[in-house]
C-alpha cells in the first residue's frame, strides 16, 4: 500500500470515529484526546467565524469579533461558500433546520 492510499485510510477510519459520537459529551472526550487545547479553540473559533459569515457579519466584524486574522477569515469564508459544504451542513443541524 501506497503512503497516499495509507492516509486515505486512515482519513477514512478518522471520519468513520466521527460518525461513532453520539453525544456532545463524546465528542468533547475525543478531541480533548485527538487535538491539543489550542487545536480544539482554533476549531470552535472557525465555527464562529463561519457563523458570523454566514449570518452577514463583515470580514472586519468576523476578526474583530473572534480575534482570527483576515486571512484565517478569508479562508473560513471561502470552505463556508465552497463546494464541500461542510460548514453549512453543520451550521443549519445546529440551527435545528430539519431539511439538513
Amino acid at each position: 500500500m501506497s503512503s497516499k492510499e495509507q492516509r486515505a485510510e486512515e482519513q477514512a477510519r478518522l471520519m468513520q470515529a466521527f460518525c461513532q459520537l453520539k453525544t456532545p459529551d463524546e465528542a468533547e472526550a475525543f478531541l480533548h484526546d485527538l487535538c491539543s487545547r489550542r487545536e480544539i479553540q482554533d476549531l470552535a473559533q472557525r465555527l464562529e467565524m463561519a457563523r458570523l459569515l454566514s449570518d452577514g457579519a463583515s470580514y472586519a466584524a468576523v476578526s474583530e469579533a473572534t480575534g482570527a486574522s483576515s486571512t484565517t477569515v478569508s479562508r473560513v469564508s471561502k470552505c463556508l461558500n465552497g463546494p464541500e459544504g461542510g460548514y453549512r451542513l453543520v451550521l443549519e443541524r445546529l440551527e435545528g433546520r430539519a431539511d439538513a
